[in-house]
């Protein structure tokens, strides 16, 4: 029961600090809120780039073209034997009909002249996905070696050129939150550090009445929790509220419908979770450390 009593009653003096000392305690709420509202622009750029690179990694295929004197049977042994091949993620057999009827919508010149070929001159073939586009080089080099295949193209030279791009966005805007956490995380850190220091009056007397370092402790690392909680209150309704209502404004697109958004759900949810876990946490550790280490208890 009196582990229970002292939390009981560091909640409540916790309460009463905050209320007790409220302008610091509102200069650790803002320096929260405006570092998190920070952060929190970053993971929606983050999380949208990610989004679009891989969607475009996901248009990256492989195209296998059969020969023309290969029957039905044999494409059916061919797409087998290309399932077979590690890291597939999909074969989809297109017929040289169906290349003509599709080329036929390119342009009114391609029309013109399929029109006017009396044999189709195009070749049946096989749309290959793979799980991971860096797979794609070997992947076409394998389809290549089956017997009945033509040739296997994916763009070689420009896809290599493509994902080394994915790559660095994707390493380049992982960085930026990363940093920004940290920079949010001395920040908030720093600030509760300060609202403590001022209060070491306080602490002090606590300690020559005799009180136990963590009954010192327990109420100004709550106290550092509950700032770290109000602080992100403000940058989640931003971000839900903000994030809605411009997915419905742009149409849940941009660059004229070229580029997918995210869709909010469960985006803005998740992304709310991670403001909340680093306000608080920040808060609890910057609130402990100071006790710790600045008041030398």
């Amino acid at each position: 029961m009196k582990p229970f009593r002292i939390i009981i009653r560091s909640i409540r003096d916790s309460f009463k600090s905050i209320f007790r000392n409220f302008s610091l305690s509102m200069a650790s709420v803002i320096c929260t809120t405006i570092t998190l509202i920070l952060v929190a622009l970053a993971i929606i750029v983050t999380v949208n780039v990610n989004h679009v690179t891989k969607s475009m990694e996901e248009e990256l295929t492989v195209v296998a073209y059969v020969k023309k004197d290969v029957g039905s049977d044999e494409v059916k042994q061919i797409e087998n034997k290309i399932k077979q091949i590690e890291g597939i993620k999909e074969v989809v057999y297109k017929s040289k009909e169906e290349w003509r009827l599709e080329m036929k919508g390119y342009s009114s010149t391609l029309e013109v002249t399929l029109d006017y070929l009396e044999t189709n001159p195009l070749l049946d073939s096989f749309i290959v996905t793979v799980v991971d586009v860096k797979d794609l080089a070997p992947t076409a080099k394998e389809i290549r070696n089956i017997t009945g295949i033509q040739n296997a193209n994916y763009g070689e030279g420009m896809v290599e050129g493509i994902i080394s791009v994915f790559d660095v966005i994707k390493n380049v805007t992982f960085a930026i939150v990363i940093a920004l956490v940290i920079v949010t995380a001395f920040l908030i850190s720093n600030t509760i550090k300060l609202t403590i220091f001022s209060r070491r009056n306080e602490i002090e007397i606590m300690r020559l009445v005799g009180s136990s370092n963590t009954s010192i402790k327990l109420p100004f690392i709550i106290e550092g929790f509950l700032l770290g909680i109000v602080g992100s209150l403000i940058p989640i309704i931003i971000l839900i509220y903000g994030y809605i209502i411009a997915y419905e404004k742009l149409g849940g697109t941009v660059s004229f419908g070229l580029i997918e958004l995210v869709k909010p759900m469960p985006f803005v949810f998740y992304t709310s979770l991670v403001l909340v876990i680093i306000g608080s946490v920040v808060g609890m550790f910057g609130s402990s450390r100071a006790v710790r280490k600045y008041l030398k208890i």
